[in-house]
């Protein structure tokens, strides 16, 4: 059975996914890659309530003409802006995480990634290796899926920085990635904030 059946993986899921690493990333000091991540940004689907807005009428008086924000959009809303909450707190802490990430592996991963003859699920395999090699030097005082999700997040900082133009490769990558092993965690990431 595909494991992004089983584990209830959906585009909902997946929107998610893209929020909080894009916004991981955005927070994130010192890094090489601004433009590439610009440009993701504008390929990235759509926050879910501005989905709709775009296609409203702007009045004269600078209104939009046909509807209110309903509940349903305005709990998207504030669902979006918890997720970027929680990828600025993510960035903090993944800018003190930084530097325990030894150079080699970055620069291996990089390697792999450039190799355009790679299927994703390869890359997912050598971003897991490399995640579960950094996990081996990494002080146990975090939750196991927090720290797996802070290091997958660094990782493809890391490789972004390294070479920038691998940046949608590790993208897609690392969200494929968390929504194979650590969808649940996140999920209840932003289910609590929004408690």
């Amino acid at each position: 059975m595909d494991s992004q059946v089983s584990n209830g993986s959906s585009l909902h899921d997946e929107r998610i996914t893209n929020l909080l690493l894009f916004g991981f990333l955005q927070n994130c000091s010192n890094y090489n890659f601004h433009r590439e991540l610009e440009v993701l940004g504008r390929e990235l689907p759509a926050p879910a309530y501005l989905e709709e807005d775009h296609d409203d009428e702007l009045q004269t008086d600078g209104n939009r003409s046909s509807h209110f924000l309903d509940s349903e959009e305005t709990d998207s809303e504030s669902q979006e802006e918890i997720i970027q909450d929680i990828a600025r707190q993510l960035a903090q802490i993944g800018d003190r995480m930084d530097h325990s990430i030894h150079p080699r592996l970055v620069n291996n991963l990089a390697i792999q990634f450039m190799n355009v003859n790679l299927s994703e699920e390869d890359r997912r395999k050598h971003l897991a290796a490399t995640l579960e090699q950094v996990l081996q030097t990494y002080p146990k005082d975090m939750e196991k899926e927090k720290t797996m999700l802070m290091l997958a997040m660094v990782l493809a900082k890391k490789v972004a920085d390294h070479t920038p133009s691998l940046l949608r490769d590790v993208f897609r990558t690392t969200v494929n990635f968390i929504n194979q092993n650590l969808l649940t965690y996140v999920r209840n990431l932003v289910r609590n904030e929004m408690d």
